[in-house]
């Protein structure tokens, strides 16, 4: 090989005329000389199956091109002769002859092909065998089995994986509210169309798109992939990276291509099939029809029609349902919740739209409200979502005015609710705001009634939880959490505390200040002087008190000892448990009262804990928490208690002694330097020289000094604006005089020429009346 590459390099050199490529070589293209492919002899061939199938044979090209007219051509004499001979054809004859001479042809092609492969696999077995030889390499075979390559080290296979590692690929563009919510909508109105449509008894197919005839000339030039399948290679600990799901379709549709080939006979001849059953109908009593038939039909490709459509299928199930099936089909589609619904103008077209209606159900109506008239959609839309929040702040007040209010339905109408403050602040605040309002003044209409209970109602301590769970509790003003504060501090302080009832709402009430101050850890001294007289309620005796109330409690009195407990034997089967807001309604017997009289004062010393981890660290805590220190040391009977409520009430007061005893020092006015007495000494004035001003002393002598400078420099600031001013006035004046000098002058040429021009008109005046 080595002497035939210097042979050819030399003769190369050799040549004299390097440009002429034709004298002495013979340019080849991968084995194939271009002298020889430029003949264009060569037959074309094919290995694809699918290539192949759009041949027409000779005879059906003869038949349908050779004379132009096909079967309806000119023939000639001998060939008429022989066709008088025989009988005509009808067209399913003719049918099933095409399909013969096409499956006969198909089984030619594979059997070619088959021998072909064949042919290939032979030829490559032979040329592994004299590869060796010709390469001058000894087989694999014979090669000592100890030799093997190096591995590659880790280094070698982090370069390798930095090389082939995958780029990140740019994401889709995220859409914007308003092209969400026109989705959203016209996903709920396809929903809802089909819906109807189910329910009147329609056939959804109507409207779904039937495929197109694709003809066989098409040549695709509008086909557009969807998305871009391709992979980014990728290589780890060596070997390619794929993607498991992207492994399993490749090998998926390998078999998938290996079954098409094997049963691709036996589709066509169902095709064949079908295609012979739709013209069973016309029979040799058409031999008329079939004269003027041009057989079009038969030139389509046999496998365009060849799978089934999902649609076909689904068609064909409907069929088959019997009326009955469908009946139930729309009582079913009746049944369901539409996914359309116009914004209720008014709070009684609010309710018919949930009334009758289960919870999730009405979740799902006040959702499909929102999303099918978001603000974006159209523009009068968002009026009618503002009133919608007030329908529902309404709707809440309704279920929580009933007899057996529904809380968990209010619990999960707060979502909504919060969707609509999200989207709507300035109007969720105005509602919440009024109201609240209407609650103030309802509180002090019922504190001017002396007969009856002043305790907020259950709507009310829902309007208040409600507000911590919409607004910011922490801001330091806010036009809504703020009147909710006022309005729990007045039901702190103003409402007395008369029933069991009302001291359940105003435990519930100082939960709700805990959970607004949480965060800015603002001191409440309404919340500890009601957990004080809460206390005060638990305490049997109350002779002498060494502790100060403040109201609406009193030291005596007719309501000073709810929360007393009488009997120790009910106390041993209580057990801990939250108060819930369907508590307020009624009691039962004496235990439930006992029991819950523990409960009350089980979360009064629970708050009070909070309040204590809460205002320990200020520096006033001490006075603060000592009246109720005193209390819980003195006067509360915890050995009547249960052991949960004795443990709680010693740590409360370890964390107490813990906050109170750091050292701190009182506050004192500051300390003031003494005044001095008036001395009676006589004032020495300087000795007065002539010519330098006057002055007591050095103070005096600077603002005289300042004085002087300003008058002086007010002066020249006066003289320079003077000074400007006559030169404005000098150079306005000079211009004037310009402006007058050159109108004078044009005045004068105007004159001039007009008495020119009036000489002129009379002396020609003159010479016409000598000429006369």
């Amino acid at each position: 090989m080595l002497k035939r590459f210097a042979l050819e390099r030399q003769r190369n050199v050799e040549k004299q005329n390097m440009f002429n490529l034709n004298e002495e070589e013979e340019l080849t293209h991968y084995g194939q000389s271009l002298a020889a492919i430029e003949k264009l002899d060569d037959a074309v061939e094919s290995d694809s199956d699918t290539e192949e199938r759009g041949a027409l044979s000779a005879e059906l090209t003869a038949a349908h091109f050779g004379g132009g007219g096909g079967l309806l051509r000119k023939k000639a004499p001998s060939e008429q002769k022989d066709e008088e001979l025989e009988k005509p054809k009808t067209r399913k004859e003719l049918i099933e002859e095409l399909i013969a001479k096409s499956k006969l042809e198909k089984r030619e092609r594979q059997n070619q092909k088959e021998k072909t492969l064949e042919l290939t696999e032979k030829l490559d077995s032979d040329w592994r065998k004299i590869q060796a030889l010709l390469a001058h390499k000894t087989p694999k075979s014979e090669r000592n089995a100890e030799v093997e390559k190096p591995k590659p080290d880790e280094y070698d296979k982090i370069v390798r994986e930095l090389g082939f590692e995958m780029k990140a690929q740019p994401s889709e563009r995220l859409k914007s509210e308003e092209e969400l919510a026109k989705e959203e909508q016209e996903r709920l109105q396809n929903l809802e169309a089909a819906r109807l449509r189910r329910m009147r008894g329609g056939d959804d197919d109507k409207h779904m798109k039937r495929p197109t005839h694709v003809s066989a000339d098409d040549l695709m030039d509008d086909f557009v992939l969807d998305k871009d399948d391709r992979l980014m290679l990728s290589y780890k600990d060596g070997a390619i990276n794929l993607p498991e799901d992207k492994a399993e379709t490749s090998e998926e549709e390998d078999h998938d291509g290996e079954e098409e080939e094997d049963h691709d006979g036996e589709d066509e001849g169902m095709e064949d099939g079908s295609d012979q059953e739709e013209d069973d109908g016309s029979g040799e009593g058409s031999e008329e029809s079939d004269a003027s038939d041009n057989y079009s039909d038969l030139e389509s490709d046999a496998g365009s029609d060849g799978q089934e459509d999902h649609t076909e299928v689904k068609t064909r199930e409907k069929k088959n349902k019997s009326k009955e099936e469908i009946k139930a089909d729309a009582e079913a589609a009746k049944s369901e919740l539409p996914f359309t619904f116009a914004v209720p103008e008014s709070y009684e077209s609010f309710l018919s739209l949930l009334v009758g209606k289960s919870a999730e159900q009405q979740l799902v109506v006040l959702e499909r409200v929102q999303k099918c008239n978001h603000p974006s959609l159209a523009e009068g839309n968002k009026a009618k979502l503002e009133k919608l929040f007030g329908f529902l702040l309404e709707y809440i007040t309704d279920l929580a005015k009933k007899d057996s209010p529904d809380l968990p339905m209010i619990d999960k109408l707060v979502l909504p609710l919060y969707n609509l403050c999200q989207t709507f602040p300035e109007a969720a605040a105005a509602c919440v705001r009024d109201a609240l309002q209407d609650a103030t003044e309802s509180m002090n209409e019922m504190l001017k009634i002396r007969s009856r209970s002043a305790h907020p109602e259950l709507h009310v301590l829902v309007y208040l939880k409600i507000t911590g769970l919409l607004f910011p509790t922490s801001d330091f003003w806010h036009p809504v959490v703020t009147p909710a504060m006022i309005l729990m501090s007045q039901i702190l302080t103003q409402c007395p505390v008369s029933s069991l009832q009302g001291i359940a709402a105003g435990l519930f009430v100082c939960c709700m200040f805990m959970e607004y101050v949480s965060l800015s850890r603002r001191f409440i001294p309404e919340l500890i002087n009601y957990l004080l007289g809460i206390l005060h309620l638990a305490v049997p005796n109350k002779q002498t008190p060494n502790y100060t109330l403040i109201p609406p409690f009193k030291p005596h009195g007719k309501h000073t000892e709810l929360l007393v407990i009488q009997s120790k034997e009910d106390t041993d089967t209580w057990v801990k448990s939250k108060l819930s807001l369907s508590d307020l309604r009624c009691l039962g017997n004496k235990t439930e009262t006992i029991h819950f009289k523990l409960n009350c004062v089980a979360v009064c010393l629970d708050l009070l804990q909070k309040c204590v981890k809460m205002y320990g660290p200020l520096p006033a805590f001490r006075e603060i928490i000592q009246p109720i220190a005193l209390l819980l040391r003195e006067h509360l009977p915890i050995a009547d208690y249960p052991e949960k409520l004795q443990a709680l009430h010693s740590d409360i007061l370890k964390e107490i002694e813990t906050y109170t005893k750091k050292l701190y020092t009182p506050l004192v006015f500051e300390k003031q330097a003494p005044v001095p007495m008036k001395m009676f000494t006589p004032k020495i004035m300087p000795v007065l020289e002539y010519g330098k001003r006057q002055g007591c002393n050095k103070v005096e002598r600077e603002r005289k000094r300042l004085i002087h400078k300003h008058k002086r420099e007010y002066k020249g600031a006066v003289r320079e604006i003077r000074r400007d001013n006559q030169f404005l006035a000098r150079v306005q004046l000079s211009e004037a005089v310009d402006r007058d000098v050159e109108r004078k002058r044009k005045v004068k040429e105007l004159f001039n020429s007009l008495s020119t021009q009036e000489g002129e008109w009379k002396a020609l005046k003159k010479r016409k009346l000598k000429g006369k």
